[in-house]
């Protein structure tokens, strides 16, 4: 059976069966592009509020462009953070991005040429509405939309923000460092699907959160990392042990004891005892 990395170029179809138009697409990723874009009014004022001129907080936007990894950068500026420290945490967070290009890669199938430019479009956001897809043509324009119409408006919104910030005043009166972060969990929320991956969620969470009083800004992020490791060597070590415990235990469930017979033992002994003595 082939996977549905080898997808079709058929038009959009839902999971009832029915058919999906192009429009459809375009809406629902004009609707993530353009809420989540609006969110860079956000950075920009968090960014200028750290100590980072305009044209610095305009050129993260453009070159780095993943939201998370450059809020969780200006905020352990803001927090006066080792700048080496900060950027380790923003570039830990943005790793994740690889693993999206690993998948999209094999669903858009773009040319050499467009994969360098494609490559700075992957993202949170992208990834979520292109998987949404169900054939090749979907996830291209999922992709495609959402992408520019996020950067457009990230960029935009970054730009005002980073010069409305001296009007605004004090960012943390207004919360607004917190938008980025909240629009992430957003997103990472539903993903978390299975007990491992709330396991992990919840021990990042733990370690982010119990190590920020102790140690330098950014550093937590960096600890909290460990979270994924952790639990899956946890797990690993729970499995063998129940395999090891496993391949000691009969087939039929009875734990081998000197001197003890099971059931079939003892009823096979009293059969043949009984045939002797007929005999």
């Amino acid at each position: 059976m082939g996977e549905r990395t080898a997808l079709a170029d058929t038009d959009v179809t839902g999971p009832d069966g029915a058919r999906r138009p192009d429009r459809a697409v375009v809406r629902d990723a004009l609707g993530v592009g353009i809420a989540v874009g609006l969110s860079g009014f956000a950075f920009g004022v968090t960014s200028a509020g750290s100590g980072l001129s305009v044209w610095q907080t305009c050129a993260l936007s453009l070159l780095v462009f993943t939201g998370a990894s450059q809020f969780a950068l200006v905020g352990a500026l803001a927090a006066g953070g080792n700048p080496l420290t900060a950027a380790a945490g923003a570039f830990f967070l943005g790793v994740r991005n690889a693993f999206y290009g690993l998948r999209l890669s094999q669903l858009l199938a773009l040319p050499r040429v467009l994969r360098p430019f494609a490559a700075q479009w992957v993202i949170d956001e992208t990834t979520a509405v292109a998987l949404a897809q169900t054939d090749r043509r979907g996830v291209r324009l999922g992709f495609a939309v959402t992408g520019l119409s996020l950067y457009v408006l990230w960029n935009l919104t970054t730009l005002l923000g980073a010069l409305g910030a001296e009007a605004i005043g004090d960012t943390d009166a207004w919360g607004l460092d917190a938008a980025g972060p909240a629009v992430f969990l957003a997103l990472l929320a539903p993903m978390l699907k299975s007990g491992t991956e709330r396991t992990v969620a919840g021990c990042a969470v733990l370690l982010g959160l119990g190590l920020l009083p102790v140690l330098p800004a950014g550093v937590p992020v960096l600890v909290a990392a460990l979270a994924a490791p952790a639990v899956l060597w946890a797990q690993g070590m729970r499995r063998g042990g129940e395999g090891a415990a496993r391949e000691r235990r009969p087939s039929g469930g009875a734990v081998d004891r000197p001197g003890a017979q099971g059931p079939r033992a003892a009823a096979a002994e009293a059969h043949d005892d009984e045939d002797g003595d007929q005999r």
